[in-house]
């Protein structure tokens, strides 16, 4: 008798950054003996940064997963604020054998409780609210503690399906995918991490970003304290 396939959930959401999405849906659906959904709220389309992705199905149409993986986007922690969707990413996640998020999803997935404990990865920009969730950041572009793995900003996702695909499927999947998809990175800048970016770079991005920093730690703040209100 065959094997029940290995179910990979993709919780997506209106605004997300599509290449957190993107990235490890394009070596995770590859995964042998694996089926990936798709999900979002209402079902139907959802529009990411730049792209609309038709045909999700609704969340609470979803039984159960196997693994759970919530993208990030710069409205995470207004999702993080939405009761339904954080309702759900709670029920799926409670069951899933892998819960997983890129970029700011860690931030979602701490809205519903699931990194209380747990070393976590973000976005270098907005880890610093991880702790308000009872999560511990960690500087790593990959982490793994226990169940729970997380990837630092959006590229990082591919690293990151890489690691999954590795301990679910084994290194010669993983490396075999790599292989087939050409993942090399040789990037033409060293500006990617904070550590390695010029100061003026760096300073130019804080400018850039510095109006939603205080908004995100509101917003964090109001997610921590509904999420200790369900304890």
């Amino acid at each position: 008798m065959s094997q029940p396939p290995f179910r990979i959930l993709f919780a997506v959401y209106p605004g997300m950054t599509q290449l957190d999405f993107t990235g490890p849906h394009q070596f995770l659906s590859r995964m042998p003996g694996s089926k990936t959904i798709v999900a979002s709220s209402i079902g139907g389309a959802v529009a990411s940064e730049g792209l609309v992705f038709a045909d999700t199905c609704r969340l609470s149409d979803v039984s159960r997963c196997d693994l759970l993986c919530v993208p990030g986007g710069l409205n995470a922690l207004d999702v993080a604020l939405d009761n339904a969707f954080i309702g759900e990413i709670r029920r799926l996640g409670g069951g899933a054998r892998y819960v997983t998020s890129v970029c700011t999803g860690s931030l979602i997935l701490g809205a519903a409780g699931l990194l209380r404990g747990k070393r976590a990865a973000c976005h270098w920009a907005w880890r610093h609210l991880l702790p308000l969730f009872g999560a511990i950041p960690d500087e790593g572009r990959v982490v793994r503690d226990g169940c729970v793995f997380t990837g630092g900003g959006v590229t990082a996702g591919i690293d990151f399906a890489l690691t999954l695909l590795a301990e679910i499927a084994g290194e010669k999947v993983a490396q075999t995918l790599q292989l087939g998809l050409e993942y090399a990175p040789a990037p033409p800048f060293t500006a990617g991490r904070p550590e390695t970016a010029s100061p003026e770079i760096l300073a130019t991005y804080r400018e850039r970003i510095a109006p939603l920093l205080a908004q995100w730690e509101v917003q964090a703040r109001e997610a921590a304290g509904r999420l200790s209100t369900t304890s």
